[in-house]
């Protein structure tokens, strides 16, 4: 059994455990279901360097990369660092996030938020709303044609934009629908978890231009935004380089303003 089918089995008893606690009619009393989206198409739309910062205090690759910084000094710092958007891991066996993160960082913030998790049930996107998200993930290696098209048609019910994620043309072609914002290209294999940075040069061309392109993973010099940024894309999501440091949101500020100083 690979990482990926690890997470996915263990997130399937999540849920089930989840919609036990927290039935949808509690999750839409939430506050937050009455927010204004806050659009990353438009913020990515008018940044020079697109960068989306991610909180991420561990995953199955790099195990632990940082527990130390609190979720309000990463946060606080990414947002006058100038970042588009911010990402924040919501897998807690994997990946050592939570919903409470997310629920913190929306106090922070008025930056569009990434709920960046596996999700496999609509119970999910719900909650992402519940918990102040702007934007939600959906992976399309463990996903069908179908569930795409209804998860992503489901968000757009809740005023929240889409992020699909692929790796592969295959993955890309079964999985483009109207209700996508975002296109992401994964460089990092989820099944193997190798990273190459290649892969987004290698679909850009194949990624309709109705759909605003970000490359995730891998990316941790300025120097391979400003290439990447050639091919058409847009966004970049940084995690680790950011989050291995003792001030994520001052690597941040130092990384953004070299991509600016060359464009």
């Amino acid at each position: 059994m690979t990482i990926l089918q690890k997470i996915v089995k263990n997130k399937r008893k999540e849920v089930l455990n989840q919609k036990q606690l927290f039935p949808y009619n509690y999750l839409e009393k939430s506050i937050f279901f009455k927010n204004k989206n806050n659009s990353l198409v438009k913020m990515l739309k008018k940044s020079k360097s697109g960068i989306i910062a991610e909180h991420k205090r561990s995953s199955p690759s790099k195990k632990v990369i940082n527990n130390n910084v609190s979720i309000n000094k990463a946060i606080e710092g990414y947002d006058k660092a100038g970042v588009s958007g911010i990402s924040i891991l919501t897998d807690q066996k994997f990946f050592s996030g939570s919903l409470k993160d997310l629920k913190e960082s929306r106090s922070l913030t008025r930056l569009p938020i990434l709920r960046k998790d596996f999700i496999i049930d609509i119970y999910q996107i719900v909650e992402a709303k519940a918990s102040g998200a702007d934007v939600i993930l959906l992976i399309a290696a463990i996903l069908s044609k179908k569930e795409i098209m209804v998860f992503s048609d489901f968000a757009k019910r809740l005023n929240l934009e889409v992020l699909l994620e692929i790796h592969n043309i295959k993955e890309l072609k079964k999985s483009l629908s109207p209700s996508i914002d975002i296109i992401g290209v994964n460089n990092r294999d989820l099944k193997t978890f190798e990273v190459d940075i290649d892969i987004s040069k290698k679909l850009a061309d194949q990624i309709p231009k109705d759909f605003i392109k970000i490359s995730e993973s891998g990316i941790n010099k300025p120097s391979s935004v400003i290439e990447l940024q050639k091919y058409g894309y847009k966004g970049f999501l940084v995690g680790e380089s950011f989050m291995k440091t003792n001030d994520p949101g001052k690597s941040a500020n130092k990384f953004i303003k070299k991509i600016e100083n060359e464009n």
